[in-house]
């Protein structure tokens, strides 16, 4: 029997497509020298950068660094979905941006007042893993 991988690569313009697709993701960076992640809620702006809402502290641990952002849409049951990964820089924005809070609802950041950080994608990638037939269905 010959194994059919159930991966297949997406192409930039689809990982980008799907980031608009989904309100919340993981952002990845260091804090006091080790990798940290963080759930947040996030909008793709019309220039193509993605706007995080972060804490403070997150924040600010990611002002001026390389970070990665990843989010996905996954279904247990049937094992098929997506995952897409950013890398990129990113900044905190120091006036709200004008688009924030169109969508934004997902994932509410601890304090007052939400910190956003753009994250400008230098890498994009994704995968898409498809269902595959198990032995009870050959």
């Amino acid at each position: 029997m010959e194994y059919e991988d159930p991966v297949d690569e997406l192409s930039e313009a689809e990982c980008r497509r799907l980031l608009a697709t989904v309100p919340v993701g993981r952002v990845v960076y260091t804090e006091h020298a080790l990798p940290a992640v963080l759930p947040v809620a996030f909008e793709v702006a019309a220039d193509g950068r993605l706007v995080l809402r972060a804490d403070g502290a997150a924040a600010r641990a990611l002002d001026g660094t390389v970070a990665a952002f990843q989010t996905d849409r996954l279904d247990p049951a049937t094992r098929t979905g997506w995952s897409v990964l950013v890398h990129g820089r990113a900044e905190v924005v120091r006036e709200e941006p004008a688009h924030a809070g169109r969508s934004g609802d997902g994932l509410r950041p601890g304090g007052p007042r939400p910190v956003y950080v753009t994250l400008t994608p230098e890498l994009v990638g994704g995968r898409r893993l498809r269902a595959v037939p198990g032995p009870a269905d050959m």
